[in-house]
Order: C-alpha cells, then sequence, then structure tokens
C-alpha cells in the first residue's frame, strides 16, 4: 500500500495504537474496580458474620448472669404464681443459652452462624464447655427440685456461681478473639485495596503518558492548521465582503439612476441660446409638437403663450449655476393648460460650453385637487362663520330675553310694589289714627316683600357668594333660596371633602348651568324634588342635577346635529357655557322617570385650587 492511504486529519496508525492502548486501560480500570468489589462484597460478607457471631457471644455472658439472677429471684420467691412464671423463665433462658452455645461452635443455619473454623477458638471452647455443662445440669436440677430450701438447690445454686465466673472470662477472652480475627481480615482488605488503587493509578499514568500526551500533542497540531486556515478564511471573508459593498453601492447607485429615468420621463436638454438639443417622446407627445417643430426654441415648444415663452426664454438664458425648481402653468398648442413641476439643471460639458438638462412632472391632478381643497376650506369656513352668527344673534336674543324678563320681574313685582307703597303713604290720614295704624302695618308687611323681592332680582342675576365663598356655598344657597321661593324639595349633597375655588370664569358658568338646570326642572319637569349633588375628586369636578320630574325622550338630542340651537334655548346656552370652558354636559332623561344632568370639569395642575 502507498503511504497516501494513511494520511488523514488524525493518521490511521496513530488512531489504531491509541484505540488498543485505550481499550486495554480502560479493560485494566474495570478488572480493578471489579476485584474490588469482590473483595469489598467478601469482606462486608464476613464482617456480617463475624458481627453476629460477636454479638451472640456477648450475648452469652449476659445470658449466664440472668440464669443466675433468675435462680436467686426463685430462692427468694414465695408466691408459688410467681415461681412458676420464674421458672418458665429460667427454662426459657436456659434453651436460648444452650442452643447459641452449640451455634458457635458448630453453626446454626436458623441463626445464620457458620460452623467455628478457628483452632485457638475452638481450644478455648473446649475449656468452656464442661463450666457451661456443669452450669445447664444446675440449672436443670434446680427447675426440677425448684424448692429453694433443699439441701440439692443450694447445692445447684453454688454450682452455678462457682462456673459462672469462669464462664465470664473465658468467653471475654472467646470474644476478644473474634474481635482480633476481625481486625486481621479488615487489615488483609486494606492491603488489597492499596494494590489495587496503586494499580489503577499506574495504568493511569501510562494511560496519560501512551495516550493523552499524543492525543493532545495531534489535536494542538489540528488546532493550529484550523486557527490558521481560519485566519485565511476570515481574510478572504472580508475580501469578499468588500467586494459585496462595492457592488451593493454600484447596484444602489444604478437603482437610483433607473428610478430617475423611469420616473422622470419628461425631460429635455437645450443649449446656451435656448435651441433644442433632446427631448423625449413622452413630452412630445404632452405638448403636441411634431419633430418638424424640433428646430423652434425649447421655450416655443413649451408653451403656446406669448407671455409664458419670455419668461421661460429668460429662464432658459440665464447663467444658471445651481438647479433651480419651477412650478408653472403652461399652454399646448391644443389649447390645454397643464401644470409642470420644472427643475432646470446646468450641465458642464468637456468643451466649456454649458447646456440645460430640464426634468418635468405633470403635476395637473394635484392642482386640480388642491383647488377643490381650497374651495371646500373656503366653504367650509363660510359655513362655521354663518354658524357662528347665527349662534350669536341667538346669545344676543336670549340675552334680550333675559332682559325683558328682568325688566318684567320689576315692573310687575318691585314696581307694583313701589306704586302701591307710595299711594298708601299718600292716603295716610294721620288724624284717623285707627286707619293709620292698619295702612302702617299694611306698608311693613309691603316692604317686607319689597325686600324680599328685591334680594331675589339680585340673588339672580349675581349671587354674591359665587364671588366670595365659591362654587360650593353658592349653589347651596341656590337650593336653599328657591326651596323656599316656590315650595319644591330642593336637597343640596355636597360629597367634597373641602371647600374649594376655580378660576372665576368656570365657577360662573357652572353656576349658570346648574341654576339652569335647576330653573328647567321646576318650570317645564313638574318636578317635586330635585337633588344637586357636588363631587371633586381626582381633579374632577362633577355637578348632578336629578329630578323626578316628566322627563323626555333624550334620544332626540342626541341624533340632532352638532352646532344646532333648535328645541329650547335653554339646552343650547347651557351647552355653550360648558363648551366654553372646556368642560363636558351630559343629559339623560325617559318620559314620565325624570330627568339627569351631569357637569364635568376637568381641572389641570396649574389652575389656581386653593383648599381652604
Amino acid at each position: 500500500m502507498s503511504d497516501e492511504k494513511f494520511e488523514q486529519p488524525l493518521e490511521t496508525t496513530t488512531f489504531l495504537r491509541i484505540r488498543k492502548w485505550y481499550l486495554l486501560a480502560l479493560a485494566g480500570i474495570a478488572l480493578t474496580i471489579i476485584a474490588a468489589q469482590i473483595l469489598v462484597q467478601v469482606h462486608l460478607n464476613s464482617q456480617l458474620n463475624d458481627s453476629r457471631v460477636i454479638n451472640v457471644a456477648g450475648r452469652q455472658r449476659a445470658y449466664s448472669q440472668k440464669l443466675v439472677k433468675e435462680v436467686f429471684l426463685l430462692k427468694e420467691s414465695a408466691n408459688p404464681s410467681e415461681k412458676n412464671k420464674i421458672l418458665s423463665d429460667i427454662q426459657n433462658t436456659l434453651t436460648i443459652w444452650s442452643t447459641s452455645h452449640k451455634a458457635l461452635q458448630f453453626g446454626n443455619d436458623s441463626m445464620e452462624i457458620p460452623k467455628e473454623t478457628h483452632k485457638d477458638i475452638l481450644a478455648l471452647f473446649k475449656k468452656l464447655n464442661p463450666h457451661h455443662s456443669n452450669m445447664v445440669s444446675a440449672a436443670n436440677n434446680i427447675i426440677t427440685s425448684s424448692n429453694p430450701t433443699d439441701i440439692g438447690f443450694k447445692t445447684n445454686l453454688k454450682v452455678l456461681l462457682d462456673n459462672e465466673q469462669v464462664f465470664l472470662n473465658l468467653m471475654d477472652t472467646i470474644v476478644n478473639e473474634y474481635d482480633i480475627r476481625s481486625k486481621a481480615q479488615l487489615e488483609n482488605l486494606k492491603f488489597k485495596e492499596y494494590l489495587l488503587v496503586a494499580f489503577s493509578l499506574l495504568i493511569l499514568l501510562l494511560e496519560i503518558l501512551l495516550i493523552f500526551r499524543p492525543l493532545s500533542i495531534q489535536i494542538r497540531n489540528t488546532i493550529s492548521k484550523l486557527t490558521k486556515s481560519q485566519k485565511e478564511s476570515n481574510a478572504n471573508t472580508q475580501k469578499i465582503q468588500q467586494l459585496y459593498q462595492e457592488k451593493e453601492k454600484s447596484l444602489q447607485e444604478l437603482q437610483e439612476l433607473n428610478f430617475v429615468i423611469d420616473n422622470a420621463a419628461l425631460f429635455a436638454s437645450a443649449k446656451n441660446d435656448g435651441g433644442v438639443v433632446f427631448i423625449s417622446k413622452k413630452f412630445q407627445e404632452l405638448l403636441g409638437c411634431s419633430t418638424a417643430d424640433l428646430s423652434k426654441p425649447l421655450s416655443e415648444l413649451l408653451t403656446s403663450n406669448e407671455g409664458q415663452q419670455q419668461y421661460l426664454k429668460e429662464i432658459l438664458k440665464s447663467n444658471i449655476k445651481s438647479i433651480r425648481t419651477e412650478e408653472i402653468k403652461i399652454q399646448t398648442k391644443r389649447g390645454d393648460n397643464i401644470w409642470l413641476d420644472m427643475s432646470i439643471i446646468p450641465l458642464h460639458q468637456s468643451s466649456k460650453k454649458q447646456s440645460i438638462l430640464i426634468l418635468c412632472s405633470d403635476i395637473s391632478e394635484r392642482k386640480e385637487n388642491q383647488a377643490k381643497v381650497e374651495l371646500l376650506t373656503k366653504q367650509n369656513f363660510e359655513d362655521k362663520m354663518l354658524q357662528k352668527k347665527l349662534q350669536a344673534s341667538q346669545v344676543v336674543e336670549g340675552q334680550e330675553e333675559e332682559r325683558k324678563r328682568i325688566a318684567k320681574d320689576i315692573h310687575d313685582g318691585i314696581g307694583q310694589m313701589l306704586t302701591a307703597l307710595k299711594f298708601n303713604i299718600e292716603s295716610i290720614n294721620l288724624e284717623n289714627t285707627e286707619k293709620t295704624v292698619e295702612k302702617i302695618a299694611y306698608l311693613k308687611n309691603l316692604c317686607a316683600d319689597l325686600i324680599k323681592g328685591v334680594r331675589t332680582a339680585t340673588f339672580n342675576l349675581t349671587p354674591p357668594e359665587l364671588k366670595d365663598h365659591g362654587i360650593v356655598p353658592a349653589l347651596h344657597k341656590m337650593t336653599t333660596e328657591l326651596s323656599k321661593l316656590t315650595g319644591k324639595n330642593i336637597l343640596f349633597d355636597n360629597k367634597t371633602e373641602d371647600q374649594i375655588r376655580f378660576d372665576s370664569l368656570a365657577e360662573t358658568n357652572i353656576y349658570r348651568v346648574a341654576q339652569e338646570a335647576v330653573n328647567n326642572a321646576i318650570k317645564y319637569a313638574n318636578a317635586n324634588y330635585i337633588l344637586l349633588t357636588i363631587n371633586y375628586s381626582a381633579d374632577l369636578l362633577s355637578v348632578v342635577i336629578d329630578d323626578d320630574g316628566d322627563g323626555f325622550d333624550s334620544s332626540i338630542l342626541e341624533n340632532r346635529p352638532k352646532n344646532n340651537s333648535e328645541g329650547g334655548m335653554g339646552l343650547f346656552y347651557m351647552k355653550e357655557r360648558i363648551s366654553y370652558i372646556n368642560g363636558r354636559l351630559f343629559i339623560h332623561s325617559e318620559p314620565g322617570k325624570g330627568t339627569r344632568i351631569t357637569i364635568n370639569y376637568k381641572t389641570d395642575n396649574t389652575e389656581n385650587t386653593l383648599n381652604l
């Protein structure tokens, strides 16, 4: 085979060698782990057996002591039932004690104790067995006789006591032997574990030297080659990016040029003297000129109007140094009037002779639309002015009506009372004392009525509370006075926390609208109960007038066109006043269910609102 077959990013021979050693290392580490697990499991099983044996051996000492203690309890007991219970306990203790003693020597599957094979421990059990047998024999004799006063009971008790101490000492020795054997096994296991750890570390060291180090060198060389290739690729990419940007720029310039050509189909060029060099076909069609007309000056081709021709001739012959834009109205040969947006661009050729490029756009339709918009704007303005005049005339009419009402109230009320006052004063006869007293009493009542009428008239004109104390006291005073004058139940509910003040213009208009709403409820709605509620929160003043009068269909107001004052001057004045202070007025009513009128006035942070 040729060497070229083995040349790859990572050479095949190196890869096969690394793979072989890597598999061997993994196999060695796996075998080490398996062997360690086997040793650990075997030792754990052995430890479980040893711990169980040590536990049983230690328990033998406790059972021997328990046996002696129960015999002493039997000796001291005089109650037959208690003796029987103690004898049963002695028999149970003796059975467990004897069974465990045999199991420690010969093994017992039920107790999971293996057969003892250690020579030293078997020799100690050989010494221990006579003492154990003596104690078992004495305990059986005690159980048989069960009479503490019997001489045999005392003899057997003495046998138990004589052999117990020897039994305890030998059992301590046996337990220590079990512990020494367990420690020896543990030390052996630790030594084997150290050998396995050393073997694993050796395998890892060989793996580092024979596998990872060559592999890292190979990877480093590969990364170096890749880094070098990446740098070359980045340089090539940057060059390609520059070429791409130049291409995009050229394409954009070409698109801009195409856009100019596509959207400036009306173009022409001319010399300094106004002669035509070139004119587009579309431009010729728009102007209605033929090829034979191209010998004429450009100013004559553009328009048939002599005045416009002279103006264009002056423009085209002037020494233009920058782009000039004109919106000009021309007249074609066909007699059509066309508006052109004309751009005159100076061009400098290599011969130093100046020529002119003219780009045009037909804006006739835009001009027509602009004229229509101006006409509609003018008509709309005239309509608004007419509406304002109508509203002004209605306001004047309303003011005249208000003056007539005030004059009528003064004439019919105050004037007649003053006339009556005058006649009664003149008719007083001081000689007729009785009649004089009656007339004076009548004059007092008449004066009181006159004062009341004057106060009512002045209150309706301008309440002093509005100027001095603000909208809340003024509305309160209004409801109180109207309730006294009309006999209606007119209530006032103030939900504002503090006494507040607003701009005097706003307070006056809100007061007048609320006054108009209450008067309408009294005069036209036949209301018996009227509630005026005022509330102020979150910079919003709300005044609500509710009544239980006849009501009306409020949808009529919603369907009525804006700025229409038909259907009652009162509602018209209310809307105008609230609109004047940038407030909002809401009217809701249903026939037979009363009416609710809501006035909302939004204040801003710059308004001077005082908390008194």
